[in-house]
């Protein structure tokens, strides 16, 4: 049986039974209530498109049509409209570092793509001794003749300092209506205590203008001895990042460790209080912090216990499915192999956060990255592994109409 309780703050957490995950989240006021909602009942149809991936990580849809998808190895697949292969190129990133959970991870168009042909990717860079999380970026083209072609590549932002292991790196791009651009980071797994010091990036979000410099306005830039590039911090690995246009707010996922995963609400100079305040334990099983609150910092929206390991983020925007869906987030989940419906309303000043959905997408797989097509409407989603595939969800009463075939 699963209840939510009170705890002073916009939090509850999940509880995982033998047979069934269930969801729930704090709405406002407060509701201790039984919540189960394990699937949505609008009938999906899944289709693939391309198999064969080498462990995707990001897809990106390009204003000037088709669209790429990263892998963890370094290469980046390029795709026209048809859903035709272009070109599969090694990026010529410095210092890549392929380990692990390190890699290539997000790209993402530049706000003025169609004029500037910019693209950003974050990647881990440096050793097994001492990497990092890197942004570059590089100007591409695709011309007529169908050939795809990368240039100017150029180091923009590492996070420093550089540490050991091959994990947490967060990774995942977003853009403020300001142009400017939002980094998530991780702890480094073994560095979680440094996710509460704002001397260094580790467990931030960083906020870039596009050529790399820091924002005037961002939050630490008067504070001495801070990283002025920290936007937030507090954070164990956040690998989903929106920025939610209707709500005019900018929304992550994090991973916890065993439980703990959090839906956040990111606001300028907030401390999300990893590893002081977690809903999870470590995987030893000991308690990493007994608070459930503490002064000055800022409690999820939603919280998942146990884990459903939230790989990515994005707001759905288009006339393919209910209008019911407009502003919804989607969440592809690694450990829970589920793609997760949220709705979130702005009511009264206070953010409603009802339980997520579970979309019959028909497949039982470790989901990677989600992403509404601009034009279309249809949801497509990357599948994690070697091989990794792409898939296309539409509604399964719609699947006929020509428009959804792009």
């Amino acid at each position: 049986m699963l209840k939510c309780y009170q705890t002073g703050a916009r939090l509850c957490s999940v509880s995982l039974c033998a047979v069934s995950l269930f969801f729930c989240a704090f709405l406002h006021p407060v509701f201790a209530t039984e919540v189960q909602k394990e699937s949505s009942p609008l009938e999906l149809n899944t289709t693939l498109v391309h198999e064969s991936l080498e462990f995707p990580w990001a897809l990106e849809f390009l204003p000037n049509g088709g669209y790429l998808i990263t892998e963890r190895t370094g290469y980046v697949s390029v795709f026209n409209n048809q859903h035709e292969s272009v070109a599969r190129l090694q990026l010529p990133l410095d210092e890549l570092w392929v380990n692990g959970q390190a890699g290539l991870f997000e790209v993402r168009a530049a706000p003025n793509f169609s004029t500037s042909n910019q693209l950003f990717f974050s990647y881990a860079c440096g050793s097994e001794r001492a990497n990092t999380t890197c942004l570059a970026s590089t100007t591409f083209r695709l011309d007529s003749a169908g050939t795809a072609t990368f240039s100017d590549f150029t180091p923009i932002f590492e996070a420093r300092p550089r540490r050991q292991g091959s994990a947490h790196y967060g990774g995942r791009i977003a853009f403020l209506p300001d142009q400017t651009l939002i980094l998530t980071l991780g702890d480094g797994f073994d560095y979680r205590e440094q996710a509460q010091q704002t001397s260094n990036h580790i467990g931030s979000i960083v906020r870039l203008t596009l050529n790399g410099a820091v924002p005037s306005n961002n939050p630490l830039v008067a504070r001495e001895h801070s990283a002025t590039e920290i936007y937030s911090y507090g954070h164990r690995n956040v690998q989903g990042i929106a920025w939610h246009e209707p709500l005019q707010l900018l929304l992550s996922t994090e991973h916890g460790p065993r439980g703990g995963d959090e839906l956040n609400h990111i606001e300028s100079g907030n401390n999300y209080g990893w590893p002081l305040l977690t809903q999870g334990i470590d995987y030893t099983g000991a308690r990493i912090s007994p608070h459930q609150t503490l002064p000055g910092m800022t409690m999820p929206l939603l919280n998942w216990t146990p884990s459903v390991a939230p790989a990515g983020l994005t707001v759905y925007q288009g006339s393919l499915f209910p209008k019911e869906w407009q502003g919804n987030l989607l969440v592809p989940t690694l450990a829970a192999k589920q793609l997760l419906r949220i709705n979130i309303q702005n009511v009264g000043g206070e953010l409603v956060v009802t339980p997520p959905e579970v979309l019959n997408t028909g497949l039982q797989q470790r989901i990677r990255d989600v992403r509404v097509h601009p034009s279309s409407g249809a949801i497509y989603m990357l599948t994690d592994g070697n091989p990794g595939a792409l898939y296309r969800i539409t509604p399964q009463q719609d699947i006929t109409n020509d428009r959804h075939s792009n």
